[in-house]
């Protein structure tokens, strides 16, 4: 399932070539805030290889999306993540910001939450997000995702939400 594609987006697997969009998406502080901080090219670039391997490893992981014209639109996947020492999978989604409040992410998690339950047939899924990232927590609730706990990740107040197949 390296691609797939939504009413508006064209979701491909993350390859060597995403890495300058990865970059300014990732340079962008108000995009970045819920990520944990803005982070450096050759932070992205480690990122961006330890996301390939995942694919090798799992079989999925984070695709780069595209808008209808070609251009990035940010990136979203499913991915293996350590919380609270349970590896749990998650649904991932973050987009440039000029397209912030036009449906995308609800569109691309709904996307995801099929992959996920009904294609990869996983029994779970899990959308991790900061406590104070009302437009990420509204999305995941109208893709009826169920809030389940609040913990901390990498010291920040997050909370998980969680879809069951």
């Amino acid at each position: 399932m390296d691609h797939f594609r939504t009413n508006r987006l064209t979701a491909k697997k993350l390859r060597d070539d995403d890495l300058a969009d990865l970059v300014a998406l990732h340079l962008d502080a108000e995009v970045s805030r819920y990520l944990g901080g803005v982070r450096s090219a050759e932070t992205t670039k480690t990122y961006l290889a330890a996301n390939m391997a995942h694919w090798d490893q799992h079989g999925f992981g984070l695709w780069a999306l595209r808008t209808k014209d070609g251009e990035f639109a940010g990136r979203a996947g499913i991915r293996h993540i350590l919380v609270d020492g349970i590896d749990e999978i998650e649904i991932a989604y973050t987009f440039k910001r000029d397209l912030w409040g036009q449906g995308l992410a609800s569109e691309i998690a709904a996307a995801l939450t099929h992959i996920g339950l009904s294609q990869l047939a996983l029994p779970s899924l899990i959308g991790l997000v900061f406590v104070e990232h009302g437009a990420s927590r509204r999305v995941l609730q109208k893709s009826n995702y169920i809030l389940e706990k609040s913990t901390t990740h990498h010291g920040e107040d997050v909370v998980i939400y969680r879809i069951r197949r």
